[in-house]
């Protein structure tokens, strides 16, 4: 049976990025919203560079954004006029408003992301099951492992991103450096995710929580009341995205962590010496996530489904939770390399 599809058309998959501050109105930069369809963030942000003389590491994104899609995100460039900016030419992209701010956008400075996708394919009875778990993840969430675009084509991103930290490689600019490890963050983040012998709305004694509604971290002492909180998903136990300012578990958790980390040619987070240049404070993520506005269509054979992301959780992640093996499109007979996260 084949599976259901998407991105069967760009217009089938479109993300609205939802920005964390809307400029000021002032300041040395400018920042430009811009609508792009069958084109990379990277591919727009070379673009705009070139068109306004300025250089490509200076153009700053909150995140970046599906190629293969109708996306709208944010960007921002220095010292130019938001006159000058609207006037620019893009290929297969276009600038929707250009304001002034007083300083550059950087990666995560955005609140999150809307989606607005049609799955074709899916039969009656699919649809029926789709349905069921659509509604089950409405109430207690998914897995917020990354999604498989994020290790590159080859899916030797993490390992790149081991030899950029360990000095092996240097790549061609920290932008690039950061993404790499970044890719390796993500791939420690899913091993621990996939080993952890508990339930995604269960806690033990020494997990690092995260309290959803504040994104405050604390250890779990007391697993009873805290296993409520977490069944009311009013908080929820966290992965590592490592690094040497990172909030350690205790017990178990951290045990099987460093396990992990270990087992990936990285070692303790307490011993990790980024290269110059990268700056490896790390993080907590939490293991799982809840869409918002989750609204599920049917139409003929096919569904469409409506839902907001909190900034770095995958779409595709969830759309496989629901249907199981989904066909990635290329839209108009490109390649597939695409970025789904924000």
């Amino acid at each position: 049976m084949t599976p259901p599809r998407i991105k069967v058309r760009p217009e089938d998959f479109a993300v609205d990025e939802i920005p964390l501050y809307e400029p000021s109105g002032e300041g040395g930069h400018t920042f430009v919203r811009i609508e792009k369809r069958m084109r990379s963030t990277e591919q727009v942000v070379g673009d705009l560079a070139r068109k306004l003389d300025v250089a490509r590491r200076d153009v700053g994104y909150a995140g970046r954004k599906d190629r293969v899609a109708v996306t709208r995100q944010w960007l921002s460039v220095p010292d130019c006029d938001p006159e000058r900016v609207q006037e620019v030419d893009l290929e297969d992209a276009r600038v929707l408003e250009a304001v002034r701010h007083g300083h550059k956008l950087r990666t995560g400075h955005l609140k999150g992301n809307r989606f607005e996708i049609r799955v074709e394919g899916v039969g009656a009875s699919e649809q029926e099951a789709a349905a069921r778990e659509a509604e089950r993840i409405a109430r207690e969430g998914f897995p917020n492992r990354f999604g498989d675009q994020r290790f590159g084509r080859a899916g030797d991103n993490p390992e790149r991103g081991r030899d950029v930290l360990l000095g092996k490689r240097r790549p061609r600019d920290r932008r690039e450096a950061r993404f790499l490890v970044s890719a390796l963050q993500s791939e420690v983040f899913n091993r621990v995710l996939a080993e952890r012998p508990l339930g995604l709305a269960e806690v033990e004694f020494g997990d690092v929580a995260m309290r959803h509604e504040s994104s405050g971290l604390f250890h779990v002492e007391d697993v009873e009341v805290d296993s409520e909180r977490a069944r009311n998903f009013e908080i929820s136990a966290t992965g590592p995205i490592f690094g040497t300012k990172m909030k350690e578990p205790q017990g178990a958790p951290h045990a099987r962590e460093v396990q992990v980390l270990e087992a990936m040619g990285v070692g303790p987070s307490s011993s990790i010496r980024p290269p110059r240049g990268i700056r490896l404070r790390g993080t907590r993520r939490s293991l799982r996530v809840r869409p918002e506005d989750f609204v599920f269509e049917r139409e003929g054979d096919g569904i469409r489904l409506r839902f907001s992301l909190p900034p770095g959780s995958f779409a595709t992640v969830l759309l496989e939770e629901i249907f199981g093996t989904i066909e990635v499109g290329s839209g108009e007979n490109l390649d597939r390399d695409v970025m789904l996260e924000g």
